[in-house]
């Protein structure tokens, strides 16, 4: 018998990294939200690599902590290593990653779970999704609760009708061995929603003990700490000191090594057909590596520890679903590795996922108002790329809940922006991995930045907090402060201290005087190659003067993009109406009419962004759009 379990505004179902973000954004806009999850001792799970960060990856996190989301904060707090990546790159590409302790990563997003106001924690399994008069008006649980909210979330990650496979071994279930959530996909079929499959991998975790690192090469953090987050955060473990980071390790598969795998390649579920679900091109398998990159006698692994107390490393570049037998092989083929010992061996992974041309930039479903879709289950990868989405369908599912108008970033204001309108727009064959490639506007969009262009955004929603919202101001007075300052103190050709230094540096020595503001864009110059030549000594925060430098040194580039997102955003303003009948629009290609038809693009911009509509297809439309201005459509 089914019972009324509790009306809540938002729920959110799974407490993943999606899940987490949405519902801490629906609760702290207010709403009261219930967050149901499998298993309560898997909040935050992180079932594949004890990492957070990295190239793209790197620019979310900045992203979801400038918007109020909980994150960065979390990584932050839970890392054992923190590095920079590309920092001999441009600052577009630089990319924070920190190593987090698994276990710690869990509990202490638990901890802020549970102490947030308006949010409620439950176990429990949703197998139904209730919709009358096409809403959406709660869920069912497999023990017989009804929840009820005019707003829901869905995060199920990796586990719709999960099947784990190694080798030949094929079991029903969630990431490291957890239940898969068997009911919901019926129930969303049920409703009209397309799902596909994707399938996933993760390598064996090897006993520390067993490992020589004496054949690897160390991969320490970085000299000075970075943070993700935006806040002050305090690592217990870490303790401002860059020399308690546990190292990382680099080793390298061999000819041997792939010997092996060709030699039981028959055995390898990916190829004799036991695997039926599209795996992603960014993260391939090891078996997959080596088929598809004959030529190379070697492929990069990551060594990464898994925590402060536990002897289990991951090995980053060796997913693999091969037998348990090869695998142990491949591994002591390995140098550092001639000893190891599995402590859990690798697999794959299929789930089942909505195909995302049914949502719109909100991550709302589009045929079922108030149901919302992030995460995995959306089609990506990555604890990053669902932690974005799942902040972003958190916020909307308050909104809605409130009566307000729903949050879209666009693809010039945030990566955020850029994932959502790829998945919603663009569609994907196979699971999508955010990069710095997929930004067009990159060079604005970088990761130092994103307090800048998203914090007063975060302010308007009503997510960013007093505190953040009164240090977001100051830094940013800040920064012109420093900039008039620099733009009012010059140096002369008289100065031979100066000239001296011109001349280390391979700068053309001065002729007259020249203020530090021009002097600091030269690209062989930097702001601490000035600064013993202030005209008084001051201490001024580092995301200050790397603020200074960078709009200072890149202040052409950054016009001419700025230019380019002036006509981005022209095109974006031109909104297509909600009730056009593409069918029935002459001059569509018939491939444009479908795509138009499905994705039902809310602007020219995101129409001309739809894979088979044409350029031919868009002045259609424009011609269309001046019609019915003109009242002659």
């Amino acid at each position: 018998m089914e019972y009324l379990a509790g009306t809540y505004d938002v729920i959110v179902i799974g407490a993943g990294h999606a899940g987490c973000e949405a519902a801490l954004a629906a609760a702290r806009l207010g709403c009261s939200t219930l967050l149901l999850t499998l298993n309560m001792d898997n909040v935050a799970l992180m079932p594949c690599n004890p990492s957070v960060g990295g190239p793209a990856k790197g620019h979310l996190v900045r992203e979801i902590d400038a918007l109020g989301g909980e994150m960065g904060v979390n990584a932050d707090r839970t890392a054992i290593q923190i590095r920079t990546l590309n920092g001999g790159k441009g600052p577009a590409v630089h990319a924070l990653r920190a190593q987090s302790d698994k276990r710690v990563y869990m509990a202490a997003m638990r901890q802020v779970l549970e102490n947030q106001p308006n949010l409620e924690l439950k176990q429990g399994t949703v197998d139904r999704l209730r919709v009358e008069k096409g809403r959406i008006q709660g869920v069912s649980t497999s023990t017989g609760g009804f929840f009820a909210a005019p707003a829901v979330v869905i995060t199920t990650g990796t586990y719709l009708k999960g099947r784990v496979i190694i080798g030949s071994t094929t079991v029903t279930a969630g990431p490291n061995g957890q239940l898969a959530a068997m009911g919901l996909s019926g129930s969303l079929q049920e409703l009209g929603l397309e799902l596909g499959r994707f399938k996933t991998g993760t390598p064996p975790r090897l006993h520390k003990d067993s490992i020589d690192f004496a054949k690897l090469v160390v991969q320490p953090g970085d000299d000075k700490l970075s943070h993700f987050s935006f806040l002050p955060t305090y690592n217990p473990f870490l303790k401002g000191d860059p020399l308690r980071q546990i190292p990382c390790w680099l080793g390298y598969t061999t000819i041997e090594t792939h010997a092996i795998i060709r030699e039981n390649l028959h055995r390898s579920p990916l190829y004799s057909g036991i695997i039926e679900g599209t795996g992603p091109r960014y993260c391939p398998s090891i078996e997959d590596k080596v088929v598809r990159f004959a030529a190379k006698e070697s492929h990069q692994l990551f060594l990464e520890p898994e925590g402060w107390d536990t002897k289990e490393m991951y090995i980053a570049g060796l997913s693999t679903s091969l037998p348990e037998d090869v695998q142990v092989k491949v591994l002591r083929s390995i140098p550092g590795l001639e000893n190891v010992r599995i402590i859990r061996a690798g697999y794959a992974i299929e789930y089942d996922y909505i195909k995302p041309y049914q949502l719109g930039l909100s991550l709302g479903v589009k045929s079922i108002p108030g149901l919302f879709s992030a995460g995995q289950i959306n089609g990506t990868s990555g604890y990053e790329e669902a932690a974005a989405q799942g902040l972003m369908a958190g916020i909307n599912a308050a909104l809605l809940a409130k009566g307000r108008e729903p949050l879209i970033l666009s693809r010039s204001d945030a990566y955020i922006g850029v994932l959502i309108d790829d998945l919603v727009t663009k569609g994907i064959t196979e699971p999508y991995r955010v990069l710095t490639s997929r930004a067009e506007y990159r060079l604005v969009l970088r990761q130092d930045n994103a307090d800048l262009r998203l914090t007063p955004l975060g302010r308007t929603v009503g997510l960013v907090s007093e505190e953040r919202y009164r240090r977001f101001e100051n830094k940013r007075e800040l920064i012109e402060q420093e900039k008039r300052s620099l733009s009012k103190q010059s140096i002369g050709a008289q100065n031979a201290e100066f000239q001296a230094c011109l001349k280390e540096k391979g700068s053309s020595e001065l002729r007259g005087s020249i203020s530090l503001l021009d002097l600091l864009r030269r690209p062989e110059l930097s702001y601490r190659d000035l600064s013993p030549f202030f005209s008084e000594e001051r201490q001024v925060d580092p995301e200050v003067t790397q603020q200074v430098e960078i709009q200072v040194k890149y202040e052409g580039y950054i016009d001419k993009q700025n230019a380019q997102i002036a006509r981005f955003v022209k095109m974006e303003k031109r909104s297509l109406p909600e009730d056009i009948d593409y069918a029935q629009v002459s001059g569509l290609s018939t491939e444009g009419k479908q795509r138009l038809s499905s994705i039902r693009p809310l602007n020219l911009g995101q129409a001309s962004r739809i894979s088979g509509v044409t350029p031919a297809d868009l002045s259609v439309l424009l011609v269309y759009l001046e019609q019915k201005r003109r009242g002659r459509g």
